[in-house]
């Protein structure tokens, strides 16, 4: 889960990061009395989308008086902000941060992620802050530096200290880089993430180190912990779909292709999907049901699958393990006729009850073509959809 910048920058202040001071605005009126209220002289205008690169969107503007917050205010509510992380159509603008304006000397990059090879969490740190961050991973990953935290352990000031070395800190520069990283660490920890990244992190021309941005997501797993968190979403950042898709509990992704897949086990979802490249064809959605899905649950999946309209056949692989396939199989003749499919439907089952459920699948009068195994039914659903195009 996502949340906003200035959502970001609430959490890191309550665990006593040092971020400047700013309010978010959902009108442009509010952006102004946002603006008196912090007192200037210098803003920065911000537009909060789930997205990175909205400065050089035209997302981020630094203005010098009242009268410009407000004419920055009234270009970004409701403009449709492109970058390269939103993809060609881009995100509108529905709500704005307004924040006092820092006089940076330098800019500098850090963030906070759990490495998975090694199960721990792992800061990475580079001098070579800013919008173009990518760009440094990929022409002098030298500059970019990871310290990983023993969990043993715990966080220490000596982390803390090898980081600001490698962001070319000094003097009392060194002690406030040392207290900032150990409250995004706690942060961290507390809040379940699975992302913290500063980018910038800045050094003012007065020598003090702050988090000119911020972004956070969190392990959905663990929200369950968090109703603080949860409360931050904003679904109008989110996939429709897969906004319907989480009341089920489904894991669902919507991809550009045009043969949606229901299947249960992430694994076996990837397997899917990379079958039915292999054979042609290109796969609309991943869509793990998981284990114990109830003839409802899979009822919701296969019209979550139709109701994207780039979807041309459907492929359905299962593995009755927990999952029984004649649970699958009612579920799917249900939502079949619900719907009133008209779209080719491969259907390979596979494992706990599965002569049940191809007995219902033959006994429903419905036009599914059966899948021996994954390869044939991945070869039929292509041909299918080919043919029917």
């Amino acid at each position: 889960m996502n949340i906003h910048e200035y959502q970001a920058k609430e959490i890191l202040r309550s665990f006593g990061a040092p971020v400047p001071r700013g309010k978010p605005a959902f009108s442009v009126e509010e952006a102004v009395a946002a603006a008196n209220e912090l007192g200037g002289p210098v803003w920065v205008v911000k537009a909060q989308i789930h997205a990175g690169g909205r400065g050089k969107g035209g997302g981020v503007k630094v203005v010098k008086s009242i009268a410009d917050v407000e004419k920055e205010a009234k270009r970004m509510l409701g403009m449709t902000l492109v970058t390269h992380q939103t993809g060609p159509h881009g995100r509108v603008v529905k709500r704005i941060y307004i924040e006092d304006g820092s006089a940076i000397a330098r800019e500098l990059y850090l963030s906070a992620l759990v490495d998975r090879a090694t199960s721990r969490i792992a800061f990475i740190a580079s001098t070579e802050g800013g919008m173009d961050i990518e760009e440094v991973a990929h022409k002098t990953p030298d500059k970019i530096q990871t310290f990983q935290v023993d969990p043993a352990s715990g966080y220490s000031s000596f982390t803390g200290n090898r980081i600001a070395t490698a962001l070319g800190l000094k003097g009392d520069e060194i002690k406030q880089c040392g207290a900032l990283v150990k409250s995004l660490y706690e942060a961290f920890v507390a809040k379940d993430m699975s992302l913290l990244e500063i980018n910038p992190l800045v050094v003012t021309k007065d020598g003090k180190v702050i988090c000119l941005d911020a972004k956070i997501n969190f392990d959905d797993n663990s929200l369950y912990r968090h109703k603080d968190v949860q409360a931050l979403r904003d679904l109008s950042e989110e996939d429709p779909t897969e906004v319907e898709a989480s009341k089920y509990e489904l894991s669902y992704i919507k991809l550009d292709g045009s043969i949606g897949c229901m299947v249960n086990g992430a694994g076996l979802a990837m397997a899917t999907m990379d079958i039915i490249k292999l054979y042609g064809g290109e796969p609309a959605n991943f869509l793990d049901v998981g284990g114990g899905a109830s003839k409802e649950k899979v009822t919701a999946a296969f019209k979550i699958i139709l109701s994207d309209k780039n979807v041309r056949g459907i492929l359905v692989n299962i593995f009755g393990g927990i999952m029984k396939c004649d649970i699958i199989a009612d579920g799917i003749v249900a939502a079949a006729r619900e719907v009133h499919l008209d779209k080719p439907l491969v259907v390979r089952l596979e494992g706990t009850n599965v002569e049940k459920g191809k007995e219902i699948l033959t006994k429903s009068g419905l036009p599914i073509v059966s899948g021996n195994d994954l390869a044939d039914g991945a070869q039929k659903i292509v041909k299918a959809v080919k043919e029917a195009a």
